[in-house]
């Protein structure tokens, strides 16, 4: 029996598109939005920010030189932040009756500057008991080590637990660690997985 149903965040709830932040590094005078992929990828700076590894304001300063540009940092943050979209993937309604017989778990690899903005914006993730996201955990999926801080917030066994990833791999990670878990398509699927596992959705 599935106790603990565990969410990831970007484009499972949330949805996102860089190429807006993008876009908008470039009207600010800096790098081309098609080159900022690429040079973001040369560096070990995505990893870094997303496992806690440098704070905020010098990842943003480490940004600046990248990219050659310069606001605030609160701009930076508006800018980095701008990528997520206001309608949710999935509906508050499915969550909130998911929560009403579950605990919830949603567990993210995600930075401090995302996931501020996000808790503030998406009244969706009250439904959520804890957050496991790997700048506070210090690990990344498919590490183990995350899966493992999310079993230990689930409070059940791994084979209790429900995941949803809209990346393979880090299904395949928490299907490693003893979860149930499946790849996020749309609403419409995850509501056919949580019913087939008796996980109420009405």
């Amino acid at each position: 029996m599935i106790k603990t149903v565990i969410f990831d965040l970007g484009r499972v709830i949330v949805p996102f598109q860089h190429e807006i932040a993008y876009a908008r590094v470039e009207a600010a005078g800096g790098a081309k939005a098609a080159d900022i992929p690429g040079l973001l990828a040369a560096t070990d700076l995505p990893e870094r920010i997303e496992t806690g590894t440098i704070a905020a304001h010098d990842f943003a300063e480490r940004i600046f030189d990248l990219l050659n540009f310069r606001v605030s940092y609160e701009e930076f943050c508006d800018i980095w932040t701008s990528i997520f979209l206001p309608d949710t993937l999935v509906s508050d309604e499915l969550v909130a009756a998911i929560a009403r017989n579950h605990r919830l778990v949603l567990l993210s690899n995600t930075s401090a500057v995302h996931f501020d903005m996000i808790h503030d914006t998406y009244p969706i993730l009250r439904h959520f008991d804890q957050f496991i996201l790997s700048h506070e955990v210090g690990a990344m999926k498919p590490n183990p080590a995350i899966y493992a801080a999310a079993i230990a917030a689930a409070r059940c066994e791994p084979h209790q637990c429900f995941f949803t990833d809209d990346i393979p791999a880090y299904v395949e990670g928490a299907r490693q660690a003893g979860i149930d878990a499946v790849q996020f398509l749309n609403e419409s699927q995850l509501r056919k997985e949580l019913a087939a596992r008796g996980i109420a959705c009405d």
